[in-house]
């Protein structure tokens, strides 16, 4: 029987420093290599920090010569990765997720909904495919876009087993997102998945506590607060397990 193997990568992005934050990638992607998992969520924005000053000269396309060795690692270990960055798509600036595929492809995935402030300087997205682990599918959301039910509805409405929340959320957000992302859980009874930034970026004191929420709305494993680690989770035998694994550079 397949074990779809996730997990969240509670990473630590340098603002703007593309080229360091790549090397912190790919020693999540190794660490995750060797727990056997399959999809890696990384959070909002991973790449880069959440640094809208800075994104217009950060933006990265599908075909960046700056990613392939993200790719190279991921079709090595045969997993997907969703790392964020700004992307430039026909209607201006946004707030993108690179889908790095095991088969060494990447596609691109865009934020729906912005927070107030995040326009300017960048303009709503339009979304993109469900992923698939196994018999499962997954749908992605970009921090505000769970906040919003039509989008988390919507996922369920196309066949998302699955809700993936990459995001940056601070101590006062904290209680009232992750009490959304288990409403979504027990309300569409859709498992999600949170991954949190590990240290502070763009000016919010982000708590990591990056987590996974069961169909009941339970929360079956979280990061017990900031710092670098993998939250993982398994399927095995039609029952979900978790674990946590630090992650050292």
């Amino acid at each position: 029987m397949p074990t779809p193997t996730l997990a969240a990568a509670q990473s630590v992005s340098l603002a703007g420093d593309l080229a360091a934050n790549l090397r912190t990638h790919l020693d999540f992607i190794a660490a995750a290599a060797d727990a056997g998992v399959e999809l890696l969520l990384f959070p909002e924005l991973s790449l880069t920090g959440y640094e809208p000053t800075l994104a217009a000269e950060l933006t990265l396309e599908s075909s960046d010569a700056r990613l392939l060795p993200l790719r190279e690692a991921c079709r090595a270990a045969g997993l997907t990765a969703v790392v964020g960055a700004p992307v430039r798509g026909v209607a201006g600036l946004q707030i993108g997720a690179l889908i790095l595929g095991a088969d060494g492809r990447c596609h691109v995935h865009t934020k729906e909904y912005l927070h107030p402030g995040e326009a300017p300087p960048f303009v709503p997205g339009d979304g993109g495919d469900l992923l698939e682990v196994h018999e499962l599918k997954a749908a992605l959301a970009i921090c505000a876009d769970s906040n919003h039910e039509a989008h988390a509805d919507g996922a369920h409405a196309r066949g998302a087993d699955l809700y993936l929340a990459s995001a940056v959320i601070g101590p006062t957000g904290y209680p009232a997102d992750s009490t959304r992302l288990a409403g979504h859980a027990r309300r569409l009874g859709m498992p999600v998945l949170l991954a949190n930034h590990g240290a502070p970026t763009g000016g919010y004191a982000c708590v990591g506590r990056s987590a996974f929420w069961q169909a009941d709305g339970g929360c079956l494993v979280a990061a017990p607060g900031d710092g670098p680690c993998l939250v993982i989770v398994r399927r095995v035998a039609g029952a979900w397990q978790g674990e946590i694994r630090t992650v050292r550079p």
